[in-house]
């Protein structure tokens, strides 16, 4: 179990860490260096049947925050009650938070059950990253059986922008080699933002994407990119050329160790 709160404020020009409440599992670490980058980390290794991880971030008016994760997380067999993972982010006027956690990695007999919301405020900017990885390729592992419920909420003064909902079980490997599902990939990401010239920036999208299996759009005042992979090595390259186009030519620390 864990639960991780977070909120950041402006005060002086600078981005200024307002609360931080940690209990369970859930940690964060704040690295020093230019902008304010906060790290989550799960300290018990994985997920299974029963856990509950819980996390709130709040970027206050004018602050801007990068939020990410240590590693990428992982949900193991679980023949029971599904492992959920729950987390809440509020972006308030004139803020800008970049959601970009690393990858989850699905092993054989997982039951997952994720929820994202997303409340932007006024003018907030924001974007977001969300990906799953069904096994290590490198390591053989092929994933015969599963259940995923995974959805995505974005909206903007209660109003809903865009709304995505994935759900999986049963033999998992054979529904991803469906045409109409992932056609044989074995890692998938969802990219979604909203904000002030957001729109501006799909070209750039498109292009970073050229030549993958992958599409983006402007729908409903968001941004929307889709990207399947056939592992998880594809799947960063590829998110990295996006972000890079979305960002203006950098990465969150930690994704370049």
């Amino acid at each position: 179990m864990g639960r991780l709160d977070l909120a950041f404020r402006q005060e002086g020009g600078r981005t200024r860490l307002e609360r931080l409440y940690q209990q369970g599992c859930l940690k964060a670490r704040l690295p020093r260096g230019q902008g304010v980058e906060a790290v989550a980390l799960n300290i018990s290794g994985g997920l299974v049947g029963g856990d509950a991880l819980a996390t709130e971030l709040t970027v206050g008016p004018g602050a801007a925050v990068t939020f990410t994760t240590q590693a990428a997380e992982r949900a193991y067999r679980s023949p029971g009650a599904p492992a959920r993972v729950a987390t809440r982010l509020c972006v308030e006027a004139g803020a800008r938070l970049h959601y970009l956690p690393q990858e989850m990695i699905l092993f054989d007999g997982f039951a997952l059950c994720r929820r994202l919301e997303v409340e932007l405020h006024g003018d907030a900017e924001f974007l977001g990253v969300e990906s799953l990885v069904f096994g290590r390729q490198a390591m053989g592992e092929t994933i015969r059986a599963g259940r995923l419920d995974d959805r995505i909420a974005l909206r903007r003064h209660g109003r809903l922008l865009w709304r995505d909902v994935t759900r999986l079980e049963g033999a998992i490997a054979a529904q991803l080699g469906r045409a109409g599902i992932a056609a044989g990939a074995r890692a998938m990401a969802s990219i979604f933002a909203a904000g002030p010239g957001v729109e501006e920036k799909l070209p750039a999208l498109r292009a970073a994407l050229a030549g993958a299996v992958a599409g983006a759009s402007w729908r409903g005042g968001a941004l929307l990119g889709r990207i399947l992979a056939r592992d998880a090595a594809e799947l960063r390259s590829l998110l990295a050329r996006a972000l890079l186009a979305l960002r203006g030519g950098d990465l969150p620390r930690i994704w370049q160790g």
